[in-house]
């Protein structure tokens, strides 16, 4: 369980980092942004490790003796995609309203990484629907929290967290390989 937790919090930097800067750049009802980036996010980084699982286990027969290497192997570009984000500036740059329609696409495309890392959990031995669950809703709150952060500090913590995330991602994918 510690494996998911730690996966979780790595998962859910890539929309906290969204979140804070979302949070910065939109300082009226921070509220209402708050609910909506924590159950937009938190749902997407919930369902699609689901999915990843899902597809993992339906390879899984072809390729089991190569899992740990395929999971170490998305693991790491993830990361590393993480890493290269976190010295570029944010998507939420160029968003002018949030609208429903962004935060829906900004909650697939903070989660799609989910659904590669979902591969991971088909060597790990969890419950997929538990590890999922506690996945969205890590990232609930860390989405939730990260407009309060923006909208009282700003946008210095953003590349921070996806750096962060990144690194812990890869330090997970060295675990599964080596130990």
């Amino acid at each position: 369980m510690f494996e998911i937790i730690i996966l979780a919090l790595a998962l859910s930097m890539d929309a906290f980092a969204v979140s804070i800067g979302l949070g910065a750049k939109n300082k009226n009802k921070t509220a209402s942004l708050a609910m909506a980036c924590g159950l937009y996010f938190g749902f997407f980084q919930g369902l699609m490790p689901l999915i990843g699982y899902m597809g993992g286990r339906g390879v899984f027969g072809w390729i089991e003796a190569y899992a740990p290497w395929v999971a170490f192997f998305l693991l790491v570009l993830i990361g590393a995609k993480m890493i290269y984000e976190s010295f570029s500036d944010g998507i939420e740059e160029d968003i002018a309203k949030v609208t429903h329609r962004i935060m829906l696409v900004l909650a697939i495309a903070t989660s799609i990484d989910a659904m590669a890392a979902g591969f991971s959990l088909t060597i790990l031995d969890v419950n997929p629907f538990i590890a999922c669950a506690i996945i969205g809703m890590t990232t609930f709150f860390f989405s939730v929290f990260g407009v309060y952060i923006g909208d009282k500090s700003g946008t210095w913590l953003e590349s921070k967290a996806e750096l962060l995330g990144g690194v812990v991602l890869i330090l997970i994918a060295i675990k599964i390989l080596f130990m």
